[in-house]
């Protein structure tokens, strides 16, 4: 990203959403430059628990090795394998499996699954940083805010203000598959959506009850940036949210 562009989005950020919390960017790269990586840990730890840390600024890294979940490596594109009885596993449960019940049946996941797609990561390490962190010649591939509901509403709003159809997505899937998997994905659409997400209940308890994220395919992050000063964020209207932003509690 370059530092115009970083600056341009710093100022009017700070101008519309006072004290909102900066959003992190997520990038591919075959270089490592390191970073702060995650430790290789045989049990399971959900992605959410590091990724959180950006928020404060730390610089976060996985690679295959390091994730230690098995959707995050799918969801991350380090994997294509999916676990045995995973119909189960996301369902109902079977003997020696306990269930997570957010399907109510082993051929609706089936079904689910069928048509899910999936993508090869194009770099060895998935590299998360706050976006005013990000250095020349760092590009990334999605812009993912989290806060409360005033500002991810503020968002939203600004996704479909230069569109006649809805921008934004509500897919089902896992925490990571809304703010890495589909936003990802997204960027080769003709017309990029951007996601709201973190409505999975698994991974809800590794961020703040209130947070809800948002998350934008980059290119189409750049045009929403454009269009700020001519948006409903000039009115009268967002004065009053802007005044609830700016008085809420600081991360």
């Amino acid at each position: 990203m370059d530092k115009i562009k970083k600056e341009e989005f710093l100022k009017k950020w700070s101008e519309y959403f006072p004290n909102a919390n900066l959003p992190i960017v997520f990038y591919y790269t075959n270089e490592d430059r390191n970073h702060m990586k995650i430790k290789h840990n045989a049990t399971h730890r959900c992605v959410f628990i590091d990724i959180m840390k950006a928020l404060k600024g730390k610089t976060i890294v996985f690679d295959k090795e390091s994730t230690g979940c098995m959707g995050g490596k799918i969801y991350f594109g380090f994997s294509k394998e999916i676990m045995p009885d995973f119909e189960y596993f996301l369902s109902c449960g079977k003997k020696g499996l306990e269930g997570e019940r957010y399907k109510k049946t082993p051929e609706l996941v089936r079904e689910f699954m069928k048509n899910m797609p999936t993508f090869d990561a194009p770099g060895r390490y998935i590299i998360f940083k706050r976006i005013d962190m990000l250095e020349d010649g760092e590009v990334p591939e999605a812009v993912i805010f989290f806060d409360f509901p005033d500002v991810i509403s503020g968002l939203f709003t600004l996704a479909n203000f230069d569109r006649a159809e809805d921008n934004v997505r509500v897919p089902f899937g896992s925490g990571c598959s809304s703010i890495v998997f589909y936003p990802y994905l997204e960027k080769f659409s003709r017309d990029p959506k951007c996601i709201l997400g973190s409505f999975d209940v698994s991974a809800r308890p590794y961020m703040r009850k209130d947070y809800m994220s948002f998350s934008i395919p980059f290119q189409r992050f750049v045009q929403m940036l454009e269009n700020m000063d001519e948006s409903f964020l000039i009115t009268k209207s967002w004065e009053e949210i802007k005044k609830r932003i700016r008085g809420k509690e600081v991360l």
